[in-house]
């Protein structure tokens, strides 16, 4: 396996910095689920657990799952002593050995995933099916372009993938693709100032009938 995405590395990356991400929720996240009825939720890679705490807040019943325990500490840090509608547990499992069980979420999200093609393709099937009917699967990620955008991203650009990437990986007879684009928003490039990077989104509903 490559290093970059075992538990070693990820450990090694948390623990050698103070927080790494803003603590405030994707905001793709926040654009996509904000209307939607809470239920139960699957934050795939969920980190310092920004995501799962807001989920939870607006009531969600919220399974956070990442590789790394140095994450899954600050994740629990984080939610400590707030008083949320929703649930919150945490679990360290290794997501490309892992398949969670089938239908059991009524939204799956994986925000920023980076992997090479190979391990994507099968993640999103796992990813997929494990969607109840009538829930929802999001998926976003760092566009392509940005590796030429100034931005803060991963030196291999095969981790990055585009949003008809996702698509093709769900059955059209299984689901319907509310969202499928490349979307824009000002980040932080290497130099400190304001960079345009774009994000890939797919929001797809699995159909209730079939």
């Amino acid at each position: 396996m490559i290093r970059q995405f075992d538990e070693a590395y990820w450990n090694d990356r948390y623990g050698s910095h103070g927080h790494i991400w803003s603590g405030n929720p994707n905001p793709q996240l926040v654009a996509e689920v904000s209307a939607l009825p809470a239920g139960t939720a699957l934050d795939v890679g969920c980190g310092e657990g920004a995501d799962a705490v807001w989920l939870a807040g607006r009531g969600w019943q919220v399974t956070g799952v990442d590789i790394s325990s140095v994450a899954l500490e600050r994740a629990a840090g984080h939610a400590a002593g707030l008083e949320l509608p929703g649930s919150l547990a945490w679990r360290q499992l290794d997501l490309l050995a892992w398949t969670p069980p089938e239908g059991a979420f009524d939204l799956v999200s994986a925000q920023f995933m980076q992997l090479p093609r190979a391990d994507r393709g099968p993640l999103f099937a796992r990813l997929a099916a494990a969607v109840a009917p009538g829930g929802t699967l999001l998926v976003v990620g760092h566009a392509p372009s940005d590796m030429d955008s100034g931005a803060r991203r991963p030196h291999r650009a095969e981790v990055l993938f585009d949003a008809g990437e996702v698509v093709s990986a769900l059955d059209p007879g299984l689901w319907q693709v509310l969202v499928a684009e490349s979307r824009p928003r000002q980040s932080e490039g290497h130099g400190g100032g304001p960079v345009a990077v774009h994000d890939e989104v797919v929001r797809a509903s699995r159909r209730a009938d079939v």
